[in-house]
């Protein structure tokens, strides 16, 4: 495969804008533009003959932040981007071919949350409990996205396990002094950056409406 990406021509690589940032693990970055070409490209030429499957290669690649700290052996080829190759027979173009895997990778991502949480608990033997199961599941995981993009950059690509363990099972307390509910959070807690940016957003909400407001 490697190989076969390094045959594409310097003019095939089409530049292409995300709607919406991409957020890069390796680079640890938000990325918002990138390259994408494609090539024919042979599968499974290590078993026989009838099994070698022959079909399009789409290859996005994303220009490294730093590439000296980046490099890693893998030669020259990958000295300046990094590729994301996916195999298709898809008779989509390849942008919309592109676009339509990475959809799909996010949609997968949120199943995979969703059955290492709530979901985990299906499912039932009638179909009208696990309907009525699934509709809070996905508000609960809606509302926990939403809590960390407050909280912040960094916790926007938490899984939401971490997001619970790091801002929502505080070891903290609420009472009720002067008819404001105080919320008496550990000092030096090492998330209370993104906590203060939720209760803050909280505040700005409640300052409109008749609702307990909080502080900490």
């Amino acid at each position: 495969m490697l190989r076969a990406i390094s045959h594409i021509p310097d003019q095939a690589w089409i530049p292409i804008e995300y709607t919406d940032a991409v957020w890069d693990e390796d680079d640890q970055r938000w990325v918002s533009d990138a390259e994408v070409a494609e090539i024919q490209y042979t599968a499974f030429t290590g078993r026989r003959k009838a099994d070698h499957v022959t079909a399009r290669l789409i290859v996005r690649r994303v220009k490294r932040l730093n590439v000296a700290a980046t490099a890693s052996g893998q030669g020259e080829l990958f000295d300046t981007y990094r590729y994301h190759a996916l195999f298709t027979d898809s008779p989509l173009s390849m942008l919309e071919a592109e676009k339509a895997h990475r959809a799909h990778a996010i949609v997968e991502s949120v199943i995979s949350e969703l059955k290492d949480n709530a979901l985990a608990h299906l499912p039932s033997g009638k179909f009208q409990a696990n309907a009525a199961w699934v509709a809070p599941a996905v508000m609960a995981h809606n509302l926990t996205r939403a809590f960390a993009a407050v909280a912040g950059v960094k916790h926007r690509r938490e899984r939401m396990g971490t997001i619970r363990r790091k801002l929502l099972q505080v070891p903290a307390r609420v009472a009720s002094s002067a008819r404001r509910l105080r919320l008496h959070a550990p000092r030096g807690w090492r998330w209370q950056a993104g906590l203060e940016n939720v209760l803050t957003a909280i505040e700005a909400i409640a300052a409109s409406r008749v609702v307990p407001r909080l502080r900490t």
